[in-house]
């Protein structure tokens, strides 16, 4: 084949290979090995290699440990640990109180790296009394004594400059002075002048690069009595306000709980609660500390850090939808954006809620070791990137070790001449742009090469076209994905017989314009390729659809989806504003009475959506309703029932000449009037989605059946366009019958008496002997037709030797044989006369096909046949046995009866 043969379709370019990371991302979401702790951590700093580590915990253990290990250390509420391996230092530091519960809740390190300041509610350092707040001299890891002002409340942030300590927190005296919630220490623990008062606690502070200006964040008002609601900035020296963001810069419901400042700006994260809430970030000139950028992701913000023009934050974002991402669903607990726009990047490495208030991550700090720059996150987290690890981890700069997933591919042809290859985009954690290179029949060079973007919410589908098919010949195309470090395994083999003549539906389906058009052919996976123009809406499955029931809805080879009526649907995973017209077509077979949704149009994604409409739905009794919502919901609903057991197809329409709804071609139900439906961004459905508002809601919201060939259109198809689709899906056509093997073994010439009818696997090779046989029991024509063509069709193990570059011939076996008693010693008689040959069976899960000779079959109809695939060469082939897991591997004739 030529390598430039063929077209692509798609959002990608063919640009130069992806790199390991995508810029400007440059930390990796590879976790390291991190000691973990017992409880909480809330505060985090660094110094010369050692990375310091406070909250509410008495223990640390090694990582892939449980908790209450035999391998655990105590720590009270403090640790230290290198911060290049991980593991703890020889620093140990207890953090205690008389009464009540010690925390340390904020760490920070004097500029020359010499002291580490420790703020929170303790009342003793290594037994040394100290009030909420004390020094640590670094090199010696000891509490220093002259540094003892008293607090008398918790202490919950924390900045130093060459002569000040900064703290804030929930107190209203330092040093026996009263200072509200604000105060300002000498480097010896005196008490400063300085004073910013505010009317509601502190939660976070920090200096601006050139020490000027102390900027402050919490629930308060005011400082100094002036209006500058949850962030204000200061004199570093008097404390007077020389910035305000009066009420309504942030919300009243939102508060700060970090703050971050660098030579690139200022950063605050914000935690709102209730309604109407601010969560995310906001950038700030560092000049003028106006607004650069805000992001409006819900999901309450806990910590801020800048690496290399990239601003790292630690969250539980669950919305993003009005930047344009992710719709209300599970959480993001790291997210990375531009340091000058708040587009969410291309770095997800995550935990989970973990304890405490369930928020996840609670702080951020960098640090650097050995010429290597390293991301600490703390937390009440209790896993990383899906595995157990408890209150800390860690990132580095390099090297990027964690390879992309296989994408996950669909291989179809529908005319002559072409195959269609589509494969969702993989997800890689630090890495949104990646390399896909195409392989075809097992071979080494790639076919196609190409390099594209994607995000978890975003993964438009990427396709190629194959010209240089033969039809009637088998194809098998594998593909991986690559971060220019990493590379994927190859996907699983997907193969496919170009076709011999057009397929008429699927051909009417594209030319009639549709967005969205899913067959459900793939056997396997969660993709659910887009087979319409545009190609651009791929869909997922959630809940374990069934996957290639057989047979589909329309003429021809294709498969169907089945519904489980309890969690399962499939979702586009393209967000779409509300269409000013369309059309939503799929054809189904039920027998349930719970009723549920075949297609809708929701705000959400992963979760039920609050936000729903253009909803086609079945009542308990088998009847089935359109409806949309232009103000308030309006239905049309059919007169007969459909839940019959039988293929149906049902289109709904909505334009400028109302609403109406066609099944099996014919309109049903109709109202001239309604032709608008709810105005919001969101996804197609398909299987169930929030039914809630809507009449006649069946018991079940979610559909249980068999979906085929989903399509939705931009425009309201016409009654003769509706009919023309259901003519050519129910139109007389070649019938294709799928046989299972009754039984199966092969022998072992090196293990002469051994049987191998129970084993999942069925093996050829010519010498050693291996030789498989096969019984499949014929059914008779159907009436008024003929056998016009017969094919075995085998799919060869995982293995990686499963492959053979060898001939091998299929005949029929003339002598007795069973599954359970045939051994090498007592195999059967076989025919001298071959009734096909199987060639270019190479790569491991690869499905092939070779035609049968059409006579020699016809004559066994209505009987049991018997085959046998033997060789005459010395590389074995490993082929999947009908005791496989997974229909779609096993081995089958496939039979296609049509007029004579």
């Amino acid at each position: 084949m030529s390598l430039a043969a063929g077209s692509l379709v798609g959002v990608a370019v063919s640009a130069p290979p992806a790199a390991a990371l995508t810029p400007p991302v440059a930390m990796t979401a590879d976790e390291l090995p991190t000691w973990q702790t017992n409880g909480i951590v809330w505060a985090t700093a660094a110094a010369g290699g050692t990375v310091f580590a406070g909250g509410t915990f008495t223990a640390v253990r090694p990582p892939g440990t449980g908790a209450g290990s035999g391998q655990s250390r105590e720590a009270v509420n403090f640790t230290a640990l290198n911060a290049a391996t991980g593991a703890p230092t020889g620093c140990d530091l207890s953090f205690t109180v008389g009464s009540g519960n010690a925390t340390v809740r904020a760490l920070a390190v004097s500029p020359d790296q010499k002291t580490l300041y420790a703020g929170g509610f303790f009342g003793a350092v290594n037994g040394v009394p100290v009030s909420s707040l004390a020094a640590i001299d670094i090199s010696t890891c000891t509490p220093r004594t002259d540094f003892r002002p008293s607090v008398n409340a918790t202490v919950r942030a924390l900045a130093v400059t060459d002569d000040a300590v900064y703290l804030g927190g929930d107190f209203r005296t330092v040093g026996g002075q009263s200072r509200d919630y604000f105060a300002a220490v000498s480097t010896s623990g005196s008490t400063l002048p300085w004073q910013a008062d505010a009317d509601y606690p502190g939660r976070a502070i920090e200096v601006t690069p050139d020490g000027g200006t102390v900027l402050l964040g919490g629930d308060f008002f005011t400082i100094r009595g002036q209006d500058s609601h949850a962030l204000a900035g200061v004199d570093a020296t008097s404390g007077v306000v020389t910035k305000r963001y009066p009420l309504g810069f942030f919300p009243r419901t939102s508060v700060v709980k970090d703050i971050h400042a660098d030579a690139s700006g200022v950063y605050t994260g914000s935690e709102g609660t209730g309604g109407g809430v601010f969560d995310g970030r906001v950038a700030y000139d560092l000049g003028t500390l106006d607004q650069r950028w805000r992001d409006t992701c819900l999901g309450a913000t806990q910590a801020v850090q800048t690496y290399r023009d990239v601003l790292y934050s630690g969250s539980h974002a669950h919305d993003c939808s009005s930047m344009g991402a992710f719709p209300n669903q599970p959480r993001y607990h790291l997210l990375a954006q531009s340091v000058d726009d708040p587009t969410l990047l291309g770095w997800f490495p995550d935990t989970n809620d973990g304890l405490g208030e369930m928020i996840g991550p609670r702080t951020l700090s960098l640090a650097s070791s050995g010429g290597k720059d390293y991301l600490w996150v703390g937390g009440e987290f209790t896993t990383v990137n899906g595995g157990g690890q408890q209150g800390l981890t860690r990132f580095a700069d390099s090297p990027d070790t964690g390879a992309p997933p296989a994408p996950q591919t669909e291989a179809s042809s529908t005319q002559p001449g072409r195959v269609t290859v589509r494969w969702q985009p993989s997800i890689d954690l630090d890495d949104s742009e990646l390399t896909y290179r195409v392989y075809r029949n097992g071979g080494s060079t790639p076919v196609h090469t190409v390099t594209a973007s994607a995000l978890p919410w975003d993964r438009p589908q990427l396709s190629w076209t194959d010209t240089d098919v033969t039809p009637g010949a088998t194809y098998t195309y594998r593909i991986t994905a690559s971060d220019g470090t990493n590379t994927s395994a190859l996907s699983a083999p997907r193969s496919v017989v170009p076709a011999v003549s057009p397929e008429a539906y699927a051909q009417q389906v594209v030319a009639d314009g549709a967005e969205l058009y899913w067959r459900y052919d793939e056997p396997s996976g969660t993709f659910a390729a887009d087979s319409s123009a545009p190609a651009d809406s791929a869909g997922i499955h959630r809940g374990g659809p069934e996957r290639a029931v057989a047979p589909g809805a329309v003429p021809g080879t294709g498969t169907a989806l089945g519904h489980d009526g309890t969690d399962s649907y499939t979702y586009s995973d393209k967000r779409r504003e509300r269409p000013a017209a369309f059309s939503v077509e799929t054809w189904f077979k039920t027998t349930t009475t719970s009723g549920g949704m075949l297609a809708g149009f929701g705000n959400r994604q992963l979760e039920n959506s609050s936000s729903h409409d253009k909803h086609i739905y079945m009542a308990n009794n088998g009847r089935l309703i359109f409806g949309v919502n232009s103000g308030f919901v309006r239905t049309v609903t059919t007169t007969a029932s459909y839940n019959d057991g039988k293929w149906h197809h049902v289109v709904a329409t909505l334009g400028s000449s109302g609403m109406r709804l066609y099944v099996d071609g014919q309109l049903r139900a109709s109202n001239l009037l309604v032709v608008s439906s709810q105005n919001f961004a969101g996804y197609w459905r398909f299987g169930g989605d929030n039914l809630s508002g809507y009449p006649t809601r069946p018991s079940s919201d979610y559909f249980a059946g068999q979906l085929d060939e989903t399509a939705v259109y931009p425009t309201a198809l016409s009654a003769n366009q509706i009919q023309r689709h259901h003519t050519l899906g129910t139109a007389p056509s070649d019938t294709v019958t799928t046989v299972q093997p009754s039984a199966d073994t092969y022998v072992n010439q090196q293990a002469p008496s051994a049987n191998h009818g129970t084993a999942g696997q069925l093996a050829a090779r010519g010498s050693a002997l291996y030789e498989s046989y096969l019984r499949f029991p014929l059914p008779s024509a159907p009436s008024g037709k003929v056998l016009k063509s017969a094919a075995l069709r085998v799919t060869l193990t995982g293995d990686s030797f499963a492959g053979s570059t060898d001939t091998f011939r299929v005949v029929p076996i003339t002598g007795s044989w069973s599954e359970t008693g045939t051994t090498y010693t007592n195999r059967p008689e076989l025919s001298g006369t071959a009734l096909g040959t199987l060639t270019g069976a190479t790569t491991p899960q690869g499905t092939y096909s070779t035609a049968l000779s059409t006579s020699a079959v016809s004559g066994k109809l209505g009987q049991n046949l018997d085959l046998a695939l033997t060789g005459d060469g010395t590389d074995n082939l490993w082929l999947s046995s009908r005791e496989a897991s997974g229909t779609a591997a096993r081995p089958a004739l496939v039979l296609t009866f049509g007029a004579p």
